[in-house]
């Protein structure tokens, strides 16, 4: 499955390389809003939230009501979440809220879980080399993706993997790193970073894995989608 990628900040579509550099943005949010309806799920990010440094929590809720939306940055608590989910997402995405002192905090995790369902969480891990990365993917912690998803497994529906190394660049999604992952997890895995063509997504179909994608959308290289200035 293509889950297109909708990454908001300063009130505006963005597309970032590894997260730090922007390369593109948009303010023309009903075009992209008809462009991805037909889509059973679009993920929308809220990086200003991730980061720290503010929120687009109305262009949030609005996309929320308009299309079948995972919605994830700066989702930390119990609260945010059910606000998030109130508003019309049908899951949150959780990632940095996961870790005490840079380890797997379990007892969050258990206690979301049990607060709004464990179908209804993605646990994010954005990785950097080996290891795992939160905050924004400022700060590394001591986890590997590995470890995370076989201690948290019972405790959401899916598991969204961001290969940050990659992700903007284009270059391709490296199929090694996310073949360990889907062999030890049942939930539902989806990839993410540098995602460029129809032959990457089927690839991953193949090995059971989604794919979100934002960079190859937005500038038209994936077929069936038309530049962003068209």
């Amino acid at each position: 499955m293509l889950i297109p990628s909708i990454d908001l900040m300063g009130g505006k579509i963005v597309q970032l390389v590894q997260g730090r550099r922007k390369a593109l943005e948009f303010d023309n949010f009903e075009t992209w809003i008809k462009r991805f309806s037909s889509y059973p799920l679009v993920q929308v990010i809220d990086l200003d939230a991730a980061m720290g440094s503010g929120d687009n929590i109305d262009l949030v809720r609005e996309l929320a009501r308009k299309l079948p939306c995972q919605v994830g940055g700066g989702i930390r608590s119990v609260a945010v979440a059910e606000a998030a989910l109130s508003a019309g997402a049908q899951r949150v995405i959780i990632g940095s809220a996961l870790f005490a002192q840079d380890e797997l905090d379990e007892g969050f995790a258990e206690n979301i879980a049990r607060a709004v369902g464990s179908g209804r969480l993605v646990f994010a891990l954005d990785a950097v080399g080996v290891r795992v990365v939160t905050h924004g993917w400022r700060r590394a912690t001591n986890v590997s993706p590995l470890q995370m998803v076989r201690t948290l497994e019972p405790w959401c529906g899916a598991f969204l993997y961001t290969h940050v190394e990659t992700e903007g660049l284009l270059q391709g999604f490296p199929l090694d790193v996310i073949r360990p992952l889907r062999s030890a997890t049942s939930r539902q895995l989806i990839a993410a970073g540098g995602i460029r063509s129809q032959e990457e997504i089927e690839a991953l179909q193949t090995l059971g894995v989604d794919a979100v994608v934002g960079m190859a959308i937005y500038k038209g290289i994936l077929p069936g989608f038309l530049t962003a200035l068209e």
